[in-house]
């Protein structure tokens, strides 16, 4: 029998725009009325329009599923199932990856009482890094941009850092430098098996002094910032043995203003 395309797609319980949409992929071959310039569709059009639909509910690409309308011998089906299985299984693994990251930010946020500005010893993890500013002043370095791109799509395993050299600096009166940057833990980068190139630095796990601290979004980082941790280090017999460094936990925005909640890293030893 024949069908119009709007009798067609209400039988088959699919849209009209569906309908055109497998026809350009040419799974439905609709036959054209001379006289009137009308489509209609045939009971083999449901056939192949109705196993189109079940090779789309495994999430194969519908590009492969035309090919597969076309000419499909059994073991390339049994190919394209077994690869949207391998593609499905990714999905997850990638999923359960994301749900522990985001269970871990949470947890980690709903803790932030207990660091503000209050002083504690932290195991902090390794860390890859690139550096992307001096100070807030972003770097144009074109050897980074397609790191950044990459770890960018890596969104929210990675987050934004900073990291204090000069130490000197920050137990005297000198002016501090540092650089903010994209971060990856080192656990989370074999997770992710990403590779890593020149462009990225690495820092070593550490015992450090810890404090959540707040800045004003458009501020410079000032020793005076975190003061009590140098102040509260000194006190106990500790010295600061590497670079200081930090991330960005969040931000909050509020009609009087913005800040930014800080983590604080300080590596100290006895």
């Amino acid at each position: 029998m024949k069908y119009s395309i709007g009798e067609f797609a209400s039988i088959l319980g699919v849209t009209a725009d569906t309908l055109r949409l497998y026809e350009k992929h040419d799974i439905v071959r609709p036959m054209k009325d001379e006289h009137n310039n009308y489509r209609y569709f045939s009971d083999l059009d449901a056939r192949n329009l109705l196993s189109s639909r079940w090779y789309r509910s495994m999430q194969i690409p519908l590009q492969d599923v035309a090919g597969l309308i076309q000419e499909a011998p059994s073991g390339r089906v049994v190919e394209s199932i077994a690869a949207a299985g391998a593609q499905l299984e990714e999905e997850i693994r990638r999923s359960t990856l994301l749900l522990g990251k985001i269970r871990e930010i949470h947890d980690e946020l709903a803790r932030i009482s207990e660091a503000f500005y209050t002083c504690s010893i932290k195991e902090v993890p390794g860390m890859y890094r690139i550096e992307q500013t001096y100070k807030n002043h972003l770097l144009q370095k074109e050897s980074i941009k397609s790191t950044v791109q990459a770890w960018m799509e890596l969104l929210p395993f990675t987050f934004y850092s900073f990291r204090m050299e000069n130490t000197e600096s920050i137990c005297g009166e000198g002016m501090l430098d540092y650089s903010w940057g994209l971060a990856l833990l080192e656990e989370d980068q074999q997770k992710l098996e990403v590779c890593l190139d020149d462009n990225v630095e690495y820092l070593e796990p550490a015992t450090c002094l810890s404090a959540v601290i707040v800045s004003g979004y458009e501020e410079y980082l000032e020793p005076d910032a975190f003061r009590f941790m140098l102040d509260y280090a000194q006190a106990q017999g500790y010295r600061i043995t590497g670079s200081i460094s930090g991330k960005i936990l969040f931000t909050e925005r509020m009609n009087h203003g913005s800040r930014t909640y800080l983590e604080i890293n300080i590596p100290v030893g006895l």
